[in-house]
């Protein structure tokens, strides 16, 4: 299997969220055939299209051997270990972990959408994978710089510097 570069968002609004995006981003850097290549800053967010509590969220950029499939599987699994539970659709949750872009893939199976289907419309999203890589292209969408100064509706706040 080839090594692509991919992308992944995280997200938590219950618990310590903080504490649980630090548990994350450790367990991101142990993948098998995975390099880790740095992680955004955290951003205070409003829930889109959700309710409970704001949001702590940030992307990570990996460089992995794993394939599309591998990769969301080992992402689930650092979700249930951290307690996810899906009782509905965008429930509050203790750890969400996207698979936002795996190189240039496009992918639309039952299991796995590539690139994310909902990313260019999330600030959440394109704040922080913008500030590991200003130049990201977004299949099917282009560049994400101008796809986010299209979302100043949504308001988020930056909490440090990258990580």
């Amino acid at each position: 299997m080839p090594v692509e570069k991919a992308f992944i968002g995280l997200g938590a609004n219950l618990g310590d969220a903080r504490a649980t995006l630090d548990a994350a981003l450790a367990a991101l850097q142990q993948l098998p055939q995975t390099e880790w290549l740095g992680c955004s800053s955290f951003y205070r967010t409003a829930p889109v299209d959700a309710h409970g509590p704001d949001y702590l969220n940030a992307v990570a950029a990996l460089r992995t051997g794993l394939s599309p499939q591998a990769l969301l599987s080992a992402l689930q699994a650092i979700e249930r270990a951290n307690g996810r539970e899906r009782p509905y659709r965008n429930a509050p949750r203790t750890l969400d972990l996207d698979l936002l872009l795996y190189g240039n893939q496009v992918l639309d199976t039952s299991a796995l959408q590539l690139p994310h289907p909902r990313m260019h419309q999330r600030a959440f999203v394109l704040a922080p994978l913008l500030e590991i890589d200003p130049g990201v292209q977004i299949p099917g969408q282009g560049a994400a710089a101008p796809l986010l100064a299209g979302l100043g509706d949504q308001t988020m706040q930056r909490l440090g510097e990258t990580r």
